[in-house]
């Protein structure tokens, strides 16, 4: 997402606009602007300043008005179409239009068809509406002017009164404590209750070369993407892909397939980077894709044959997982022994020195930024919705399943359940999350993936349209998003700006997935 570029010192330049006479005026500043067939006028005190039309993210369960949020500068600024606010006829943005910045205990965009200019009005030119009538309410007037900038009439809108009418809960808005956003949501802490028991083991699974393999979810620290750039090490084995730049750290990159002498294959957009954390080292494994996050019983998983454990190529390969009555077989890797391979030692120590000064500029770094630790982390699953992304705490996600061929649907069952599906033995209610958000249904595809919650006790599932990655979001980065409607700032309370990705994820607290009245109907299909 680009960040939107200021218009050159508009607002700022013209703030000391010449009267009509050519005299120097102390008359008020306002900003005139084109939108439908009207021209209005803003007085310049709350414009901050004037802006190109951004690209922005979209939000679910936002007003209809509302174009999405965008970053400005490191700042989240909430984007709204002053024409579908004003119930002209909507029309896309062109070269032409222009985001107008106002900030009245919040700051918003709002999006005009033109910027006229900047004219100086004495008050004794300003007339009360209250015998106007015509395309705009009146009560989100505030006065007239007439013959002014070569216009007949400009009408001063009441930004105040527009963002009431259109935003309640900007209109109010107050930012929410800093606690509740350190602590993080609530399902992070219903999550820390509800731990899985030793009975269990919660594996992230991956493909290499059509062999599927997982590693357990506690030593994975996250997944990221391939990157366009891996920077060579001199001499290393084959087997050692590169080191890569991983939030200031160098990371070591081995090619799994590699390991495992199996045929070559290019990074493609599957490909992803699992990274492997023990003893205090980290280790990116590139693998051809990752597939889910299962929650398997223990007496599902037994240990690697004797035999084919002292086979060099499935050392590495501690135990096997049996699923859907044995026809699927997933080979569980040890970090431990992984870490002992000659190539993943190698891997560290070629990038040893170069580590040494990426820390000592990382704790500089964290020095100047008041000493962060890797606790100010938060962990976060990432998972997509049509162009946009949104984050889950890991905790809060039980385990991430393929959408089966068919779910079963339920006579009766509420609007929002697609159906339920049988989860090793269990009834697992499944529900769409494009509907739950209010966003346009999709096709079933291949790749959409169930992620399942335990929603106040009630395990439940969403579809997504993909899964992408985990990542550790410094806290530092999330804030509070801004309050567009009593649902949304429940359900999506948080956001992660990352600005020098030029991305934004919307922090889902999966506690308000459900909706009171669907959790009963819902926790009676599971029972």
């Amino acid at each position: 997402m680009n960040s939107p570029n200021a218009e050159s010192g508009l607002a700022a330049s013209e703030a000391g606009t010449a009267s009509a006479g050519g005299q120097v005026s102390s008359a008020s500043q306002y900003v005139t602007f084109e939108a439908g067939d009207e021209v209005f006028a803003v007085a310049m005190a709350p414009v901050q300043e004037i802006i190109r039309v951004p690209d922005v993210v979209r939000v679910p369960l936002s007003p209809p008005t509302l174009d999405g949020l965008a970053n400005l500068r490191g700042k989240v600024l909430p984007i709204v179409s002053l024409r579908r606010a004003l119930g002209f006829e909507d029309r896309a943005a062109d070269d032409a239009s222009r985001a107008v910045v106002i900030d009245l205990g919040q700051p918003i965009g709002f999006v005009v068809d033109r910027v006229a200019s900047v004219v100086g009005v004495d008050a004794s030119k300003i007339e009360d509406v209250g015998s106007i009538s015509g395309t705009v309410n009146a009560d989100l007037l505030s006065g007239l002017i007439k013959d002014i900038g070569g216009h007949a009439m400009v009408m001063i809108l009441n930004f105040e009164k527009l963002i009431a009418q259109e935003f309640a809960q900007i209109a109010a808005i107050g930012q929410r404590s800093s606690d509740a956003i350190s602590q993080g949501t609530a399902s992070t802490v219903q999550a820390a209750d509800t731990a899985q028991g030793d009975d269990e083991l919660q594996l992230v699974s991956f493909d290499v070369a059509g062999q599927e393999y997982a590693i357990t979810i506690e030593d994975v620290q996250e997944i990221v993407q391939v990157p366009e750039q891996i920077i060579q090490v001199p001499h290393a084995q084959a087997h050692v892909l590169g080191v890569m730049t991983l939030r200031n750290r160098l990371l070591p990159l081995v090619a799994l397939r590699r390991m495992f002498v199996l045929a070559e294959q290019d990074a493609n957009e599957q490909s992803r980077i699992v990274v492997v954390g023990i003893g205090g080292a980290s280790v990116g494994v590139v693998v051809d894709k990752v597939n889910e996050v299962l929650r398997v019983a223990r007496r599902d998983v037994q240990a690697m044959p004797s035999l084919l454990a002292q086979d060099e190529s499935m050392s590495d390969v501690s135990e096997i997982c049996r699923l859907e009555g044995g026809k699927r077989l997933v080979s569980i890797i040890c970090t431990t022994k992984l870490f002992r391979h000659s190539v993943i030692k190698e891997a560290l120590n070629a990038v040893n020195d170069e580590s040494h000064l990426a820390d000592e500029d990382h704790a500089q770094e964290q020095a100047g930024e008041g000493g962060r630790r890797t606790d100010d982390d938060e962990q976060v699953v990432v998972f997509r919705l049509g162009s946009e992304e949104f984050g889950v705490p890991i905790d809060s996600v039980q385990e991430i399943v393929r959408v089966p061929d068919l779910l079963t649907h339920v006579p009766k069952a509420p609007a929002s359940v697609e159906g339920v599906i049988n989860l090793r033995g269990t009834v697992l209610p499944v529900l769409d999350l494009r509907r739950r958000l209010g966003l346009a249904a999709i096709a079933r595809n291949d790749g959409q993936r169930i992620v399942v919650f335990l929603i106040r006790g009630v395990r439940t599932g969403f579809i997504v349209d993909a899964v992408a990655e985990v990542l550790k979001v410094p806290r530092r980065a999330i804030e509070a998003a801004p309050q567009l409607s009593d649902e949304q700032s429940t359900l999506l309370a948080r956001m992660a700006n990352l600005e020098k990705q030029k991305r934004m994820l919307q922090l889902i607290d999966p506690a308000y997935l459900l909706a009171a009245g669907d959790l009963q109907h819902v926790a009676e299909l599971a029972a």
